[in-house]
Parts: structure tokens; C-alpha cells; sequence
């Protein structure tokens, strides 16, 4: 498969670039700044400069061609404002969605939050972000043209993944590896059984490729 991933240079991106590369996938990502282009390519990925804030759907539709399967793992990241919490959590997110239905892209996953709502109350920059991602997810799910899984993980920790997981459309909070989210990224990718879902992540005691064969019987 050929795997393109908006947000290459973020944490579970590049955990999840390692991973498909490593079993002989074609990964690219893309990045804004070239500076982080050796970051990829040490993870087995092809960097692709594309500013998801600037670019024009066309020119996203560009760098999408030829894929057999799209991945938003990308974020305004920590310390960024409101603002910016609307032009990449969300904005960014629809004009990716947008390109991979131009460029014939079907299979498409995000990397949303757990507490995603375009309904969510509240003033603080969190607050924003639940909000662009659960604005974002909708978009996301009204589409026709897109075979899409939507994965909301718990708490993001640094930990050694476990390969063990909660995978449903309800988990309850709890913390999650990015090793293990990036695990589960990777077996979603193979699964197309799993187009239309919803689903929460969190640690759990269920191996990861017979937690995303579970949820895709459902």
C-alpha cells in the first residue's frame, strides 16, 4: 500500500511511519519545514513539503494521488492558541478530506481526541480543540466519497506500548502509549471493515490485531 500521512513529523506519525515501512509499505508524510525531512526518511518515510494551513485543495489533491489510503494525524500541537486549534484541527482536516476525495483516495483515517464534540462548552484553548476536532470528525462522517474510521485515543503517554488495548465505540477515559495508538493505526489501515466507525482507545488487555478484528465484526 501506499500510505500518505498529513502531520508526518508528529509523535504517533512518525511511530506509525516506522511501523508500515517496516512491513514493506510505501509511506510519505507530510511536513512543513524540510528541516524535519531526516526524521522521515529515518523512519522508512518520503517527505512531502506541504502546508496544510496555505495550500489549496488542489495542491493537496497533488501529493495524495496514487494512495491507497490517507491518515490526518495532524495537530496545531501544544502552546498554540485557539486560533490555530480552528485552522489545523479543523480547517486543516477538511481540506485533507476534501483532497483525498479529489484525488480518488478512499480509505482515509483520523487521529481525532477522546471528548471530540462540536457541541463542547468552554472558553479555554482546550476547550477549542474538542471543538475543531469534533467539527472536524463530523465533517469527516458525512461523507460519501470516503471510507473513513475515525480513532479517538485517551491520554497520550510516552510509555513502551504493551500491544495490549481497549478498542470500542466506548472505553471510558484512561491513558494509551503512542507506541500502542500508532499499533492500532497501522492494523486499521489493513482493515477496511472498519469504515464508518467511531472508536475510542485506551490501554486495555486485548491484542491489538484481535481488538481491530473484534470492532470490525461488529
Amino acid at each position: 500500500m501506499r500510505i500518505v500521512i498529513a502531520g508526518g513529523h508528529g509523535q504517533i506519525a512518525l511511530r506509525l511511519e516506522r511501523l508500515l515501512a517496516a512491513r514493506g509499505d510505501e509511506v510519505a508524510g507530510l511536513i512543513r519545514d524540510a528541516g524535519q525531512g531526516d526524521d522521515l526518511r529515518a523512519a522508512g518515510a518520503e517527505p512531502v513539503l506541504c502546508d496544510l494551513e496555505s495550500a489549496s485543495v488542489d495542491e493537496v489533491a497533488d501529493r495524495l494521488r496514487g494512495a491507497d489510503a490517507a491518515v490526518f494525524a495532524a495537530g496545531a500541537g501544544p502552546g498554540s492558541g485557539a486560533d490555530r486549534k480552528d485552522t489545523v484541527d479543523r480547517g486543516a482536516a477538511v481540506l485533507f478530506a476534501d483532497a483525498a476525495e479529489r484525488a480518488g483516495v478512499r480509505r482515509y483515517i483520523v487521529v481525532s481526541s477522546m471528548g471530540a464534540d462540536p457541541e463542547h462548552r468552554g472558553d479555554e484553548v482546550f476547550d477549542a480543540y474538542l471543538r475543531a476536532k469534533g467539527e472536524a470528525d463530523a465533517n469527516v462522517r458525512a461523507r460519501a466519497g470516503l471510507d473513513w474510521t475515525i480513532l479517538r485515543p485517551g491520554m497520550l503517554t510516552d510509555d513502551a506500548g504493551t500491544g495490549l488495548v481497549r478498542l470500542e465505540a466506548l472505553t471510558g477515559r484512561g491513558p494509551v502509549p503512542r507506541d500502542d495508538v500508532a499499533a492500532v493505526l497501522a492494523e486499521l489501515l489493513e482493515t477496511s471493515a472498519t469504515a464508518g466507525l467511531t472508536l475510542e482507545l485506551v490501554s486495555g488487555s486485548v491484542p491489538v490485531s484481535v481488538a481491530v478484528k473484534s470492532i470490525a465484526g461488529n
